[in-house]
């Protein structure tokens, strides 16, 4: 009799460690949607305050609305603490897909793991995250944007120009590969004075450029990471009474009209809500069990009033 109970303990012991088993694999597996009506995009976006972002978000809403999904944005306001929290809430409200433009690459890192251990895939958006499972990554080429701006100055000014350099936000992926584009060149036929940080802000490019233009006297032309940070630089360079080329990068509304009006050069336009309609795109794939590239890029151009 004992040894009776005893089969019948392990066949039950087995039984339950096979259907823990199945349960987990489950869990794990990635379930395919037939249709993505009604689906929830969690959006977390690094700022809200910057035109490029809002285009951006624009354009995700409106390509998900045509397919009937539904999209909570959450605005990071540049603060790398608040966008880990915000995609926490968007995990817990159970999201189907992640969009996320990090505030720091590196630093949302962990937050992006949390969303591949609760297994909602996660796309990236302008700008990368360092470590995490991504689906895909979507942006312009920001190398060869730095390039443009490298080359167009070495053509206005001829080479060993003096030129100044603003940087976004460091740790942005977008910082270190417009600056990488930018170098590749500049390092060689321009004469780059100084590389400083404005963090994609238009009041810090302002008061950063202040600051340069008052010990710096013979600068030629200034490259700035986004056009934000160019068009604060723009009015420290006009209350100086300087003439000074400016090129920017992104191309949103108002560099545009300051590249018609003659106050900005020249500008490396993205095309921000074509971003935000890719990742949704990219997004509905995905759900539905298809392959996406690993790097979706979405084209550039130089934009200049000639």
């Amino acid at each position: 009799m004992k040894k009776i109970v005893s089969i019948i303990m392990i066949l039950s012991l087995m039984v339950l460690a096979a259907c823990s088993m199945d349960s987990g694999l489950k869990d794990d597996k990635k379930e395919k949607k037939d249709s993505v009506k009604g689906l929830k995009i969690g959006v977390s976006i690094s700022t809200l305050n910057n035109p490029f972002f809002v285009s951006l978000k624009d354009g995700v809403e409106k390509e998900a609305k045509e397919k009937g999904m539904k999209v909570t944005v959450v605005d990071a306001q540049d603060d790398t603490a608040k966008q880990i929290s915000g995609i926490e809430d968007l995990i817990l409200q159970k999201v189907d897909v992640l969009l996320v433009n990090p505030t720091d690459s590196a630093a949302i890192s962990s937050a992006v793991q949390s969303a591949n251990e609760a297994g909602i895939p996660v796309i990236t958006i302008d700008r990368s995250s360092d470590e995490g499972d991504i689906e895909t990554f979507i942006a312009s080429d920001n190398v060869a944007g730095g390039e443009m701006a490298a080359e167009y100055l070495v053509k206005e000014l001829g080479e060993k120009a003096k030129v100044v350099e603003l940087e976004g936000v460091s740790g942005a992926s977008a910082t270190r590969e417009r600056g990488k584009g930018f170098h590749n060149l500049a390092d060689k036929q321009l004469d780059v004075v100084t590389s400083q940080t404005a963090e994609f802000d238009r009041t810090k490019g302002l008061n950063v450029m202040e600051n340069i233009l008052q010990g710096n006297k013979d600068i030629q032309a200034v490259f700035a990471h986004n056009d934000e940070m160019a068009l604060g630089a723009i009015e420290a360079i006009k209350a100086a009474g300087k003439d000074i080329i400016v090129v920017g990068f992104d191309g949103n509304d108002d560099a545009l009209k300051a590249v018609e009006n003659g106050e900005l050069q020249a500008t490396i336009a993205q095309q921000p809500a074509l971003i935000g309609e890719e990742a949704v795109n990219a997004a509905e794939k995905i759900l539905k069990g298809d392959k996406v590239d690993e790097t979706i890029s979405v084209p550039l151009k130089l934009v200049t009033k000639k």
